[in-house]
């Protein structure tokens, strides 16, 4: 207190109006000035300046929750993809594997169709042969009959005279005479 006291008296030792002057002492003015700034400052703006500080350390804090929230989301999102994406991988190996065996399947099951069909064409092909044959044979026997038949007709024609022919008459009339008394 004593120094305040102090320059207010060395104040007072100061000239007054008439010899008002320039202090040319940049380095005492300038401290002084800056010393009563920077005391206004402080004693004025402390508040002001806790209160912006405190708000910003706030909407730092709700950031940096928000963003750890949003981290946890996300982590969790992330996982949730994997295990469906290692559901679909697995899903896909499945229905690939799956496809692959049905492919088998229907190929095999084609081959064998079609062995089956050639087989039974093989046979069917076998039985028509059988059967022209036995056609072209039954043809040439009806052939060889006719004219066996014919052959033997002209034969008989050519050796039968009417003796012995009313004579195979009268034998073939006997025969039946025969068979008719016995029954």
């Amino acid at each position: 207190m004593k120094n305040v006291t102090h320059s207010f008296v060395f104040l007072a030792h100061w000239p007054f109006a008439g010899s008002f002057g320039l202090n040319t002492d940049i380095l005492a003015t300038n401290l002084i000035n800056l010393t009563v700034v920077v005391g206004v400052l402080i004693f004025f703006g402390k508040g002001v300046l806790k209160d912006l500080l405190d708000n910003r350390k706030q909407r730092i804090l709700s950031t940096i929750r928000n963003s750890e929230e949003l981290r946890r989301g996300t982590l969790e999102q992330l996982e949730k993809a994997r295990i469906r994406l290692q559901k679909v991988e697995l899903e896909a190996d499945e229905y690939r594997m799956n496809g692959y065996s049905e492919i088998e399947r229907e190929k095999e099951n084609l081959i064998n169709a079609t062995s089956i069909s050639l087989e039974q064409l093989e046979k069917s092909k076998n039985e028509t042969l059988y059967f022209e044959k036995q056609r072209a044979v039954n043809q040439v026997r009806q052939r060889v009959f006719q004219q066996a038949v014919q052959g033997a007709l002209g034969t008989l024609n050519s050796c039968l005279n009417t003796e012995l022919h009313f004579r195979t008459i009268r034998a073939n009339i006997g025969i039946l005479g025969a068979i008719k008394r016995k029954k």
